[in-house]
């Protein structure tokens, strides 16, 4: 039996390009819900639940349901294209973690900010890590049921965000809506770290 040409040809393989992006914010905004809605793989968790220890140094004023918090980092995966693949480190939300953030930082395109318009002054810590450490990023307000809306700029004015920096208004357990804001912080930190002239 003969092999024709269509046997010959092997497939196209596309190695696709992996990105690591971090998914950052204060304190129950939804960062675990965000990488949860949006990952094609199981999300792998460290949450653990909140104790009386905590109570002094866990703020959840506004989050009175929550009973837990992440301790070290969430992880998910997500394939935007054939030939993009995105990695997923959402960080721990509370200051006595925050050593966490150099190791988790390293090698990333990017991140989210996620905000809650109820705690605007929670992301304030995040924003200023990435901008110090020149890391692109796109502040993600989360619209919680209940929460007040506002325009996007008026969040912009209210963060003294940088006008080149993207704020989308998103729903962390919505797919499409993560998605959006995924795509949002590829292409601002292309942009940024696009040769000029």
């Amino acid at each position: 039996m003969g092999y024709g040409h269509s046997d010959l040809v092997r497939p196209h393989i596309v190695e696709p390009v992996t990105l690591k992006i971090l998914v950052a914010g204060g304190f129950g905004v939804g960062k675990t819900t965000l990488v949860g809605a949006v990952s094609e793989i199981r999300p792998l968790r460290t949450e653990e639940l909140l104790t009386e220890a905590g109570r002094p140094v866990d703020d959840i004023a506004g989050v009175e349901s929550k009973t837990t918090t992440t301790v070290a980092m969430d992880f998910g995966r997500i394939t935007l294209r054939e030939d993009l693949v995105l990695y997923l480190f959402g960080t721990p939300g509370q200051d006595r973690f925050w050593f966490l953030w150099d190791e988790l930082a390293t090698g990333a395109l990017g991140a989210v900010v996620l905000a809650d318009t109820r705690r605007l002054e929670d992301c304030f810590a995040a924003i200023d890590y990435f901008e110090r450490r020149d890391i692109a990023f796109t502040v993600a307000v989360n619209c919680f049921q209940g929460a007040d809306r506002y325009p996007e700029d008026s969040v912009r004015d209210a963060l003294d965000l940088d006008p080149g920096t993207p704020v989308v208004l998103c729903d962390a357990r919505e797919r499409e809506s993560v998605k959006h804001v995924l795509i949002s912080v590829v292409e601002h930190a292309m942009l940024a770290t696009a040769p000029q002239g």
